[in-house]
């Protein structure tokens, strides 16, 4: 399959690099020479310099041939003209873009993107993808990474073990076999900056970063289990009025629980179009960073603080300051993922990796159609995938005890018709199944193959 890929920032090197490791002729655009070199030195993929709207650049790209455009550079503008002239000029059959602005995704215009006039087969918004994984982690506020898979029945929790979890020095199978009614999977562990798939016999240690797969009615049971017992939350403080924030503090206002939301913002006119879009929030005209502004904003006595501001130093100082002040939680928003690491020795509780929404969302939508969801893991260290078991599977009539998975790669749940099952040895995987499997990033390849998706993507 030949894919071009407009923009060779984050987003778009880490769509590359899976996509060209998944054997697709990919060939990246971008103005900047230092991000093309970069990118055709480390991965397998062409590069060219230039104006990706520019219709010249693309027939330098291959866009006569090409099967997919993804356009990711950093212009709303730039994304749609690119879109537009694939399409006249060189009937490129599909079409995706990645649109910041509110007032190109706002409902009048839906119409717009699926015309003639403006032929975008997919918008992503990355602010939207964002919002929604901010709510996701206050959904599971003890936890610093959390995803639903099969329409919300099957949680992914990640979870930082501390010195008194019960869970520690204990095997995995022993953990099973102490909690059978418990449909607690843990996938991956990462330790010492190391993520792995666990065996049955590995224990657990203080320190250790967990992903677990557990079905919607057993998160309270799971959490408590891995000494992390939930806790409602009455009072959520967003830092940082953007789009990001907006949507958060409306999307918290909309909820029956009546939170209490408080937002501060720097920028005077930000701070009062904030005021006017939103009832029952009170918003705050300062400095994020500001010891007396936190006090006000009752920081001391939050269940929750978001620091969601553009920018990431600003991100992790706010949390930072925001749990000395003696806030419950704090999220932070990180583009940057070598920064990531800091996380644990500030002491902030999760973050919110915006690269990696939108990268798992983009290619959620360009995998073949029996790929349902994928969810990217870390700084794309593994992959989490939900697929549908065609007839032609080599897993397909057979159980899972006979099923020659890669090490790094562990089944999280079968659905079969309605019903979410835990994985057992005897359990066969039939046509149809719903499956949800951790993979790391170096078996994903393996696992298309298993799961026969790797030659169609549409």
């Amino acid at each position: 399959m030949k894919i071009i890929i407009c923009g060779a920032g984050q987003v778009g090197w880490h769509i590359a690099r899976h996509l060209s490791g998944e054997r697709n002729d990919v060939t990246i655009i971008d103005t900047n020479a230092e991000l093309i070199r970069r990118a055709t030195d480390a991965l397998d993929v062409q590069g060219v310099t230039g104006f990706a709207s520019h219709p010249d650049v693309l027939d330098r790209a291959g866009a006569r041939d090409a099967d997919l455009i993804i356009a990711a550079t950093h212009s709303d503008e730039v994304n749609m003209v690119t879109c537009q002239v694939a399409h006249s000029v060189f009937q490129v059959s599909r079409k995706i873009a990645r649109l910041r602005s509110s007032a190109y995704l706002d409902a009048i215009w839906s119409d717009l993107y699926r015309t003639d006039h403006l032929p975008i087969d997919v918008v992503i918004s990355p602010e939207r993808e964002v919002a929604r994984a901010a709510l996701q982690r206050l959904s599971a506020p003890s936890t610093f990474d959390a995803e639903t898979f099969i329409g919300g029945k099957l949680h992914l929790l990640g979870i930082s073990l501390d010195p008194d979890s019960p869970v520690l020095n204990t095997p995995l199978r022993q953990l099973d076999e102490m909690f059978t009614s418990l449909s607690a999977i843990v996938a991956g562990v990462r330790r010492g900056g190391r993520l792995f798939a666990p065996e049955p016999g590995d224990q657990l240690f203080a320190g250790d970063q967990i992903y677990v797969f557990t079905l919607s009615e057993d998160v309270p049971r799971t959490l408590e289990i891995f000494g992390k017992p939930a806790e409602k939350q009455n009072s959520v403080v967003i830092i940082g009025a953007g789009n990001v924030g907006l949507a958060v503090a409306q999307a918290l206002e909309a909820r029956p629980d009546r939170v209490r939301v408080r937002l501060i913002e720097r920028d005077r006119g930000r701070a009062e179009d904030a005021a006017d879009a939103l009832n029952r929030t009170i918003v705050l005209n300062g400095d994020g960073l500001s010891a007396e502004l936190l006090e006000e904003a009752a920081v001391p006595r939050a269940d929750a603080v978001l620091a969601i501001t553009d920018d990431d130093k600003t991100n992790i100082l706010a949390a930072v300051r925001a749990k000395q002040a003696g806030a419950k939680l704090a999220i932070s928003l990180v583009n940057d993922p070598t920064l990531m690491t800091l996380m644990e020795p500030l002491d902030i509780d999760a973050f919110i990796n915006p690269r990696a929404s939108t990268v798992s969302t983009i290619l959620r939508h360009i995998r073949h159609g029996r790929v349902r969801d994928i969810y990217s893991i870390g700084d794309a260290e593994a992959e989490v995938i939900e697929a549908q078991v065609l007839s032609t599977s080599p897993i397909a009539g057979r159980p899972i005890r006979d099923i020659e998975f890669p090490e790094g790669v562990l089944l999280g749940a079968v659905q079969k018709g309605q019903r979410v099952v835990k994985p057992s040895g005897d359990l066969r995987i039939d046509e149809g199944d719903i499956i949800v499997i951790f993979a790391l990033a170096a078996d994903v390849p393996e696992v298309e193959r298993l799961l026969q998706v790797s030659i169609d993507f549409f």
